[in-house]
């Protein structure tokens, strides 16, 4: 599935997705960022709109 174009997606897609990728492409959240070519203060304020945060112990997002 898609990761770009973060701000057009519902946050349970970009919850599920960006924690996929994680899991199973990039070994941080920087590595994603970069492989994707991501916009790092827009996938934050996502994460912050959905109440999440990376925990860089277990490579995935986490619900605050």
């Amino acid at each position: 599935m898609a990761i770009h174009h973060l701000e057009k997606l519902e946050a349970p897609i970009v919850y599920g997705i960006v924690n996929e990728k994680l899991r199973l492409e990039c070994g941080s959240l920087d590595a994603l960022i970069v492989k994707y070519d991501l916009d790092a203060n827009e996938l934050q304020h996502r994460l912050d709109e959905m109440g999440c945060y990376y925990d860089a112990d277990v490579n995935q997002l986490r619900q605050k």
